[in-house]
């Protein structure tokens, strides 16, 4: 699929799940969040279908996202039945990393079920290395939690390991260091993300965003100057930079200071109750659970209806234009 821009769409985000454990702050701020009824959640099924028609028209890569995807019930059974989808050929999750650690009754931890099921790469959200810090960000006490999740996503061995830390002024860059040593140590793939206006007008202000260029600057003036590595693609569109001395890769999301920052997307996302989307950072979104829950309509139609969000795929997002946030990113999927 490729749309009027040239974007070439491979890459699908789907969130299973509006429900988070977390209550993070630039996510689901003062808890005000009314959770989807149940049967206004697409079923698996459903979801496995969306996947299925998207794979037949070129998406490779999934990743499952919520909320936080580990809440939902049976979610290993969803992840061992996505991997047999033919054409589907890299799947990943994304994170608070809290339940990663959790084990049955076996003692298998999440993250290997997560690993025997299919699953090639994890995302884990860490904005702190301080437990009262992460607290007061994510509005749960539940620091050694991820701290136990991080050591299962490593022992569980997975193709990638990437922290993702939002940048906010006032709340952590005095720690970027301390987290690119945690990163470097553990051998995990760090990313510093730009606060993006989404959820609510206040989650971004100018006291509180950091931007990627100085965040950049606070790390070389300690660390020396970084070295841009072009070469290093991931599916996102960070851009990675080398560290001197320790050769150690870190990534930079700059969603509102990189102007260049849509030129390579390839991505749509389905949030949980069906609307597809083809634009983080736009208000299109388009309702496929009316399609998927309509009997008259076959894999052909769905298909169709995949072609037609792509060709409304926009150009560029809309954060830079006075961007008003229609609905919470925890309803949109991370």
């Amino acid at each position: 699929m490729e749309d009027r821009f040239g974007h070439h769409i491979s890459y699908l985000r789907v969130s299973i799940t509006d429900r988070c454990n977390e209550r993070c702050e630039y996510c689901m701020p003062h808890e005000e969040q009314d959770w989807l009824p149940r049967e206004d959640v697409l079923s698996y099924e459903e979801i496995l279908r969306v996947i299925r028609v998207g794979a037949s028209l070129g998406i490779s890569k999934v990743r499952i996202t919520g909320g936080e995807p580990l809440t939902r019930r049976n979610v290993l059974w969803f992840f061992q039945q996505l991997k047999t989808i033919e054409g589907i050929s890299d799947i990943g999750i994304s994170t608070n990393g809290t339940l990663l650690g959790r084990r049955d009754e076996n003692g298998v931890t999440t993250a290997q079920s997560l690993k025997n099921a299919g699953v090639r790469t994890v995302n884990i959200s860490l904005d702190t290395l301080d437990a009262k810090a992460y607290e007061k960000t994510t509005g749960r006490n539940l620091f050694n939690e991820v701290m136990a999740g991080i050591d299962a996503a490593r022992e569980a061995e997975f193709e990638s390991i990437k922290l993702n830390t939002v940048l906010m002024r006032h709340r952590n860059e005095h720690e970027l260091w301390d987290l690119i040593e945690f990163s470097r140590e553990r051998n995990l793939l760090l990313r510093f993300i730009e606060l993006m206006p989404v959820s609510t007008t206040e989650v971004l202000t100018s006291d509180n965003f950091l931007s990627a260029g100085e965040a950049k600057k606070l790390i070389e003036f300690r660390l020396g100057e970084l070295t841009p590595r072009p070469d290093m693609r991931t599916n996102g569109p960070s851009s990675y930079f080398e560290i001197p001395n320790t050769g150690q890769m870190i990534g930079f999301i700059g969603a509102m200071t990189n102007l260049h920052f849509c030129e390579s997307c390839n991505k749509l996302r389905l949030t949980c109750e069906g609307k597809l989307r083809p634009c983080l950072g736009s208000h299109l979104e388009f309702d496929m659970r009316e399609v998927l829950r309509n009997e008259a309509m076959t894999d052909s139609d769905i298909a169709r209806f995949f072609l037609h969000v792509v060709e409304r795929k926009p150009e560029m997002h809309e954060f830079r234009e006075n961007y008003q946030p229609g609905r919470r990113m925890i309803a949109i999927g991370g």
